[in-house]
């Protein structure tokens, strides 16, 4: 989109963010029709503020009215969903703005950036002075309590790998991604053997990518949590993103399944 063409709609633009009240009306309709009296107990404004900010949404046709209940009109609907995204990715950012600006997001698929805002319901993790081991015991707990897990690793961890291995060996199924030069040290590893009898006895899976992604990332059926590198180029081992919400969660799982489609497996 040119400059130009943004410059020709700035006035429309301008006049519907310059206002709360028209945003918050927006918003509030994402979820549901609503009367007025419900629009002014979710606003907190009165009538006679309310009404005048609905009316320029109805001659916008971004909103209408029928059996005393307000809603959104298609164009409404879409709008309101981008303006949803907007304040969604706003508020991650801002959220968590120290692991964002210390660490590299380049690795993350456009199209995931766009719904990046889905992970709002979430906290960081890190290892500290008093618990050097934060992170890590936070992954025993995750992978404790999965009935699936989905790992895409960048490292290798003979504590994190035994931990898996376990809980494969309970019962659960496990995929993992990693890079085929990580696979070959793991390979070689005192560890191996179990792998391979966990691999070859259990439906769990082994992934290679060719080009894996310079994050690091764990979902299960109840979490996420994601690692990223810092800016100097090494992956950040005390510092997780981490998140028990359903759209995080989600998030995250459909960010594995894109690099899972590009993995072979590995037919050990």
């Amino acid at each position: 989109m040119s400059v130009d063409h943004c410059t020709r709609n700035m006035g429309d633009i301008q006049a519907l963010f310059r206002s709360r009240l028209q945003i918050q009306i927006l918003l509030a309709l994402v979820d549901g029709n609503k009367t007025l009296a419900q629009l002014r107990e979710i606003t907190g404004s009165s009538s006679q503020a309310l009404i005048p900010r609905i009316r320029k949404l109805e001659s916008g046709n971004l909103i209408t009215i029928s059996d005393y209940e307000y809603h959104l009109t298609p164009v409404g609907r879409l709008l309101s969903k981008k303006m949803q995204d907007i304040i969604r990715f706003k508020s991650i950012t801002t959220k968590h703005k120290n692991f964002w600006h210390q660490h590299s997001s380049e690795e993350i698929p456009e199209e995931f950036l766009d719904t990046i805002g889905d992970l709002y319901n979430s906290e960081i993790i890190a290892d500290t002075d008093s618990n050097i081991f934060n992170v890590y015991f936070n992954f025993l707990k995750i992978i404790q309590e999965a009935k699936h897990l989905n790992i895409l690793t960048p490292i290798s961890s003979p504590a994190h790998v035994c931990a898996v291995m376990k809980r494969i060996g309970e019962g659960v199924y496990g995929e993992i991604l990693v890079r085929e030069e990580l696979f070959r040290q793991i390979s070689v590893s005192s560890d191996f053997d179990k792998i391979h009898e966990l691999a070859t006895q259990t439906n769990s899976k082994i992934f290679i990518l060719e080009k894996p992604p310079k994050l690091g990332l764990t979902v299960t059926d109840k979490h996420l949590s994601l690692g990223l590198y810092k800016k100097d180029g090494v992956f950040d081992t005390t510092t997780d993103l981490f998140s028990v919400d359903e759209k995080a969660v989600h998030w995250g799982q459909m960010l594995y399944n894109h690099y899972r489609d590009t993995a072979e497996e590995m037919i050990l």
